[in-house]
């Protein structure tokens, strides 16, 4: 099977288990925009060399020190819940591989990225460089503490569980934006949380859904 025809087969699946998740949701489908910025990023180059014939598998990967690429389905569906818009500045927690960054540069001006291994951080900005993600800006650091120095965030996503919803984050969020982050005990117990902070800076959270992330890590973890 080709690159391509394997990802026309995983956004169809991406698409059934958005329609099968969506009493949970509330998105029966996924916005064209955001399939194509999906379809438009090679997972397969974000993946270690062994593992690169699993990229369009539904399924969350390892990718060392502890950590993994996440399912194409979370990808895809914390991708179109942030409602990206072209202009917007986005906030990512926990690079990773540097594939969420990488398909979030398809659809804002600019997304900044901290990692708080810095081997990761520093292999995911290389490789985000290569391929030619030039929007995309990553650092090592404590996401709990944000990155300040670029608020306020049109869009704030985290890729990881945090026991509570880091302050710094909602600090970080701009008037009307908002923030997607999974929440719970580590490896179980967790939901994916929708905060919104309105125009006059009221904040409202709601679940999205139950999900599985590798754990939030920094001097505010608990």
């Amino acid at each position: 099977m080709t690159q391509s025809s394997e990802m026309q087969v995983l956004l169809d699946e991406i698409r059934a288990e958005v329609r099968d998740t969506r009493q949970y949701t509330g998105r029966a489908e996924l916005s064209q925009r955001v399939l194509t910025a999906f379809a438009e990023v090679p997972r397969h180059c974000f993946l270690p060399d062994h593992l690169r014939l699993a990229a369009y598998v539904n399924r969350p990967l390892p990718i060392g020190h502890e950590q993994t690429i996440s399912q194409p389905y979370i990808v895809a569906l914390m991708t179109d819940l942030l409602n990206p818009e072209p202009d917007d500045t986005i906030l990512e927690i926990g690079t990773g591989s540097g594939y969420q960054a990488a398909v979030l540069s398809r659809l804002v001006r600019r997304v900044y990225s901290v990692e708080i291994v810095a081997p990761l951080a520093e292999l995911a900005s290389e490789r985000l460089h290569l391929l030619g993600y030039s929007n995309v800006v990553v650092r090592s650091g404590d996401g709990q503490a944000g990155w300040p120095e670029f608020a306020p965030y049109d869009g704030i996503i985290v890729t990881a569980a945090a026991a509570a919803i880091p302050p710094a984050l909602i600090e970080q969020l701009k008037p009307g934006g908002r923030l997607l982050i999974p929440v719970g005990q580590r490896y179980h117990g967790q939901d994916l949380l929708l905060i919104e902070k309105d125009r006059n800076g009221r904040v409202s959270r709601n679940s999205v859904l139950p999900v599985i992330f590798v754990p939030l890590t920094g001097t505010a973890a608990t």
